[in-house]
């Protein structure tokens, strides 16, 4: 994050506002529009703004003297929109001042940006990109315009308008969340959004108890619950609708090591973020004490998030959390994420299966070299069926051996897939003979292993043989 979004408040007094032409009458427009008080001084002197009505007009100040020797003091903010030379000069001393000042298309000498807006009332966007490209952040800001409902802001007003009363019959922040959620998305927050605004009004006067109409069994004692979420293989682009909203609402969020900042960053702000997961070699706090946190999260009345890494069912224990939140009567939910496997073929375009060559798929894990051995091998050497093995970097020696052993060709097809969908992501293409070598040359993990005939359609390999690379390769990861 560049710039730190803040909102002014444009009645905390006057705004000098420089410059000229149809740039700085935009900017005038909007300052006017936020209730602002306009110091104007208009370089080429034009103050005509056609179409202002009274009450706006009155709260613009012409400035008569040159800007450069203006008294700065008590101004909130200078902005300069087409104000050349003279623009800079008033930038120059308003930084000194400690005055916050905004140059138009002028980063280098603006202390603070102006966002793309999307203003919906009492309910306001910000859109930047930085000042890297106002174009993108118009861009974003058409498509926010066109999911939020009109009338947000006037649900935002109502909540406003009711906010201390609420507060006052509600002391505990986690039930008077609730309550507020279940008036947004139920028919009091259905009735604002529709112009029914009376109706809705008259909805929250007739609730007598607002803790029962929050969840509560009895006011001030609310049941947490606990969500196990897939984060999938790392990028938060690929978090489903139901994830973003359960990291939404969480009080809790427990994670583990491999979920990325960028997917722990779209949990709620406030969240308590606690990191219970492991990486290989190192210990962790073991999978009884995270259930026992979990459990005592959602009974302290906590809505828990338990954020896993690729999905919760494969090869993520979510299975044994969620008998031990069934045994302690927690209520639960599973909200599936994109496995790493599936995330790996899609990146480098792996088709995991492929007509009358990969009718069958096998997902296994082997950890450890032990875990490699406890493997029936024998089982996977049909060359129709595709492995793919998670977190099998230290037991690819192991694995190399036991496929051999039980029959399968040294000669198949194998990549291995580290970090995938992440910016760091790298593939390594080979063959199954080599796969220690290509293992040790994506330089760490996690990583996806898949071995089998479909390998030879992903783009890695299909790039290598198009540049005569591939034979050269696998030589040199002998």
């Amino acid at each position: 994050m560049k710039f730190l979004p803040i909102f002014l408040d444009p009645s905390a007094g006057p705004i000098l506002l420089v410059g000229a032409g149809d740039l700085v009458r935009a900017r005038l427009r909007l300052l006017l529009a936020a209730g602002a008080h306009v110091r104007w001084h208009a370089t080429d002197g034009d103050f005509a703004v056609p179409g202002l009505d009274a009450a706006a007009a009155s709260r613009i100040e012409r400035g008569e003297v040159d800007p450069r020797t203006v008294d700065l003091s008590g101004i909130v903010a200078v902005f300069c929109a087409s104000a050349g030379e003279i623009g800079e000069h008033v930038a120059a001393r308003a930084r000194s001042a400690g005055v916050p000042v905004n140059v138009m298309d002028d980063p280098a000498h603006s202390s603070f940006i102006v966002p793309a807006i999307v203003d919906r009332g009492d309910v306001v966007a910000a859109i930047g990109t930085g000042g890297a490209s106002p174009v993108v952040a118009r861009r974003v800001r058409e498509r926010i315009e066109a999911a939020l409902p009109a009338r947000i802001g006037d649900l935002a007003a109502m909540i406003g308008r009711w906010r201390r009363s609420i507060h006052d019959h509600i002391p505990d922040l986690p039930l008077r969340r609730r309550f507020w959620e279940r008036v947004i998305d139920g028919p009091i927050g259905e009735a604002i959004l529709a112009g029914r605004s009376d109706e809705a009004e008259g909805s929250l006067k007739a609730i007598v108890d607002p803790s029962i109409y929050a969840g509560a069994s009895v006011p001030g004692e609310i049941e947490g619950r606990v969500t196990l979420v897939g984060a999938g293989p790392g990028d938060p682009d690929l978090l489903t609708i139901k994830a973003l909203r359960a990291l939404q609402d969480a009080d809790i969020v427990f994670y583990d090591e491999l979920v990325t900042p960028e997917i722990l960053d779209r949990a709620r702000r406030d969240a308590v973020r606690v990191p219970v997961g492991r990486r290989i070699g190192k210990p962790g706090i073991g999978q009884d004490a995270i259930n026992r946190l979990l459990i005592d999260a959602a009974k302290s009345g906590q809505r828990a998030v338990r954020l896993k890494g690729g999905d919760p069912f494969i090869f993520g224990r979510g299975g044994e959390e969620v008998e031990a939140l069934r045994e302690a009567g927690v209520a639960c939910s599973v909200i599936p994420g994109i496995t790493a496997g599936l995330g790996a073929a899609a990146e480098f375009e792996v088709p995991l299966t492929y007509r009358r060559e990969a009718l069958r798929i096998t997902f296994l894990t082997a950890h450890k070299a032990h875990d490699a051995s406890n493997v029936d091998w024998s089982a996977l050497t049909d060359r129709k069926m595709t492995v793919v093995v998670y977190m099998g970097i230290t037991a690819a020696a192991a694995i190399r051996s036991g496929l051999l052993e039980a029959g399968r060709s040294p000669e198949t097809p194998v990549g291995v897939f580290a970090r995938a969908t992440r910016p760091d992501a790298k593939s390594v293409i080979g063959i199954l003979d080599h796969l220690p070598a290509l293992v040790r040359d994506v330089e760490g993990g996690p990583a996806i292993l898949v071995i089998g005939d479909v390998v030879s359609h992903s783009a890695p390999w299909r790039n290598a043989s198009q540049n005569s690379s591939l034979q050269t390769f696998q030589m040199a990861a002998e």
